[in-house]
């Protein structure tokens, strides 16, 4: 497993628009991916979790990846929450 930290800059947090954008990336690999807020764990892979998670922009989040693709899952990930 591989873990980091990450502040969310995404001007309107992770709303609608990069949630689905997210899924869809994360979903091309066959790691577990989950983002950790402290107050809730969410599954990126699923729609309805990233669009429940009430993410906001400055908000740091903690990205966990476990599985055969983790390092380059996690590379994606947090590339695709730093832009």
């Amino acid at each position: 497993m591989v873990e980091k930290e990450v502040l969310i800059t995404f001007e309107n947090g992770l709303h609608a628009r990069p949630a689905a954008e997210l899924v869809k990336l994360a979903k091309a690999f066959h790691s577990t991916i989950v983002l950790d807020n402290g107050k809730k764990k969410v599954n990126v892979k699923s729609v309805l979790s990233m669009m429940s998670s009430s993410i906001k922009q400055g908000e740091t989040v903690r990205v966990k990846v476990e599985g055969d693709d983790e390092e380059e899952a996690m590379l994606s990930i947090v590339n695709f929450l730093k832009k």
